[in-house]
């Protein structure tokens, strides 16, 4: 009985190609955990979007906040002196260049 449900088997009809999508598909089965996670994402997308819509500060409040810190002036000094070191070459004499002459000098 197993062999002929074996043998039978290649001759039952499938899906052609790809079973997951196209217009012959295999459809997934829908069951209560599947429903409750999707009704538990929308509940969270639906938060997010409230605390979107809700800011904690009104608009008025939040303007100009982070300038009483004064951080915005260290930041743009800062950035203004990494900038400025990046284009300008280190100082180098003419002795560190040809230190490298001297690796091997044998008659001192």
């Amino acid at each position: 009985m197993r062999t002929t449900f074996m043998l039978l088997a290649r001759f039952r009809k499938t899906y052609p190609g790809n079973i997951y999508g196209g217009k012959n598909r295999k459809r997934p089965y829908v069951d209560e955990p599947v429903i409750a996670s999707k009704v538990k994402a929308i509940q969270l997308e639906e938060q997010n979007m409230f605390y979107l819509r809700h800011p904690y500060l009104t608009l008025e409040q939040s303007w100009g906040h982070a300038a009483e810190l004064g951080r915005r002036k260290d930041f743009i000094q800062s950035k203004h002196v990494q900038r400025v070191n990046e284009k300008t070459k280190p100082h180098v004499t003419l002795e560190e260049q040809y230190d490298m002459l001297r690796v091997r000098d044998v008659w001192d």
